[in-house]
């Protein structure tokens, strides 16, 4: 076999070996948002997605204190999570349809919680009212009584107490840590998410929530 050969035939083997790579990579899709990896790439046909609302909240909106917050390019229900008031009675995030929330995950072991929670107490404070609420969920396992002395050294006078000390539903909205913020629109869909403390008494907190609630119900 000549030397010309020989290098067609290298040439042919790269070849198809790069070929068996694309179709190895493409069989999978890429870990998603949540941290979940994904199974194969389904035949069947997707369901479509639902786009974000025009002229509202946009991804130009995630800059200077906000911008690790990830606007959601389509926007889908969040499980209806259950959770409980300060006296233990119980609650659901449909309770709060109609109203743009901003549901805020923490715990009193949370160094990074505990800086940003006097923000949070701060936006409800300006922003606050029937169509918009921080709705702060305490995921600590001591319960109401270590939350609420919590909100309380903290300062966060202006935020409600809720707690769900199974910690289920830093699972079921696909958390991958404290503290974890999702901004939720009338309808119940995420619009998008901030992972980690954020300063949320800035002009680009408030700008973004008087986005979300210009939006038609």
């Amino acid at each position: 076999m000549s030397s010309e050969q020989k290098k067609t035939g290298r040439l042919a083997l790269l070849a198809l070996a790069g070929l068996v790579a694309i179709a190895a990579f493409t069989g999978y899709y890429w870990f998603e948002a949540g941290g979940r990896k994904a199974g194969p790439a389904a035949p069947s046909v997707q369901t479509p997605a639902t786009p974000a609302v025009a002229g509202g909240v946009s991804p130009s909106l995630a800059t200077g204190a906000l911008a690790a917050f990830l606007v959601r390019p389509d926007r889908k229900l969040l499980p209806d999570i259950q959770f409980q008031d300060g006296s233990g009675k119980p609650l659901t995030l449909s309770g709060w349809k109609g109203r743009v929330v901003l549901i805020n995950l923490w715990a009193t072991w949370c160094a990074p919680c505990r800086k940003e929670m006097p923000d949070l107490s701060r936006l409800q404070a300006e922003l606050g009212s029937d169509q918009f609420e921080v709705v702060a969920i305490s995921v600590d396992r001591k319960g109401a009584d270590a939350s609420s002395s919590f909100l309380k050294e903290t300062g966060a006078d202006n935020l409600r107490l809720y707690v769900e000390p199974s910690t289920r539903i830093v699972g079921e909205l696909q958390s991958a840590g404290l503290p974890a913020t999702i901004l939720v629109d009338r309808q119940g869909r995420e619009i998008g998410r901030l992972l980690g403390p954020a300063d949320w008494a800035s002009p680009e907190a408030i700008a973004l929530i008087k986005a979300a609630l210009a939006e038609p119900g």
